[in-house]
């Protein structure tokens, strides 16, 4: 068969809607205004370059250079469930046959999950984020975190940003899948995936092989889950079985799993106990006056907290604590009480600060993850410790709501 034109396939499966991806599919191909390919970003995965391609080939190349680029993908990697279908829907509609896969009723919604793993990869070049203004949450990277790994739930996408002298910038970004019931894991067993600043604590390998060729845990419950009640354990970035070239979009217990090819793509971009993951519901990416703005903001506030700490103005020092303020030894009151017969005892206080990040939190409240060591000397006392603090914006300026020592 010659090409075929995108008018005569619509006339003949008025439903295809380009075998089944959607509204954002079709407005690819047909130049409705989905987008360009060519405009969009590089390809960060062979197969789901071909998939794209594919599409595109309906119109600029028609269906045999569609087949063909189908073809590759399968015999490269049989498991691809999707890539099956493709194909499948491909050849009934050169048939000039109803297409099950672009259906929607419920006789077809085995494919559903096929179809949602279609739109993702798709939109992925459809909708590209703009690589060149910096992710919103990211506002520091420490000297000791080469790279920083953000989850996106609503794209089903991992991105990776390198360290450029503390400013995340875009290198490469992977297709995944997450928890079944979607975000805001609350309990063990709800198959959701948690929101929240994270890091890699380990590297496992010799798994069981539902979960790939090995798998990076995260440090879910963190501080902050433990003081909302959160519970669950077990959070990992892993792979897929041997049997299985990807998941859909929503299949997990609550774990990011990549395609085994990414996740070994993932693992020159992973520190043991240096990564943090970063998981939102929609990465925003900010204009970089006003990115700049925020994070020159807190520079300023970390630093106003650090001089004050040192001039040993113990009630100036406790304006920068909220209310709200918990310490790992109890409230606000017992607090003051020892910070005051601390500072009552010292002549002078010098607070260095080096490996300094922070992260905007994800959720409703409006708040920043601080880490950072701290080299503390005093006239009676030297240390150096790894310490966390979460601050919460309180009465139009940032506040710390929790602090604790990790090492």
């Amino acid at each position: 068969m010659g090409r075929l034109s995108i008018r005569p396939v619509l006339r003949l499966a008025p439903r295809l809607l380009l075998v089944g991806f959607g509204i954002s599919a079709l407005a690819l191909a047909d130049g409705s205004g989905g987008g360009s390919i060519r405009s969009g970003p590089a390809f960060t995965n062979d197969v789901e370059g071909s998939l794209v391609r594919a599409i595109v080939s309906l119109r600029e190349q028609g269906l045999k250079h569609a087949m063909s680029e189908i073809d590759g993908v399968l015999d490269r990697n049989p498991n691809f469930r999707l890539g099956h279908l493709v194909k499948g829907d491909m050849l009934m509609a050169r048939a000039g046959k109803p297409v099950a896969f672009a259906s929607l009723s419920p006789a077809n919604a085995s494919v559903a999950p096929l179809q949602d793993e279609a739109r993702v990869r798709l939109q992925r070049y459809l909708d590209a984020p703009r690589v060149d203004d910096p992710p919103a949450p990211v506002l520091q990277l420490g000297s000791s975190q080469p790279h920083v790994l953000v989850v996106d739930m609503t794209r089903s996408r991992l991105f990776v940003y390198a360290n450029d002298l503390g400013r995340p910038r875009y290198v490469t970004d992977f297709y995944v899948s997450l928890g079944l019931n979607g975000s805001e894991k609350r309990a063990e067993g709800d198959q959701k995936t948690p929101l929240g600043v994270y890091r890699i604590t380990e590297k496992r390998a010799k798994l069981p092989d539902f979960y790939g060729p090995n798998a990076y845990p995260i440090d879910y419950p963190n501080d902050w889950d433990k003081m909302q009640g959160r519970r669950g354990h077990g959070i990992w970035l892993h792979g897929t079985p041997s049997t299985t070239y990807s998941r859909a979009p929503r299949a997990t217990d609550g774990c990011i799993v990549l395609t085994n090819d990414d996740l070994a793509r993932l693992h020159k971009y992973v520190d043991v106990s240096k990564t943090p993951v970063v998981i939102v519901d929609r990465l925003e990416l900010a204009k970089r006056p006003r990115w700049d703005a925020e994070r020159d903001e807190f520079l300023a506030t970390l630093d106003k907290w650090k001089k004050d700490w040192e001039s040993r103005d113990t009630e100036r020092y406790f304006t920068h604590y909220s209310t709200e303020f918990r310490s790992e030894r109890g409230g606000m009151a017992g607090w003051k009480a020892q910070k005051r017969k601390v500072n009552a005892g010292k002549a002078w206080i010098k607070v260095g600060l080096e490996d300094v990040s922070f992260f905007s939190y994800p959720g409703d409240r409006k708040m920043m993850v601080v880490t950072f060591e701290q080299d503390y000397r005093s006239n009676n006392l030297s240390n150096k410790t790894h310490k966390r603090q979460y601050w919460i914006r309180e009465d139009g300026r940032w506040r710390i709501l929790h602090e604790t020592v990790v090492s």
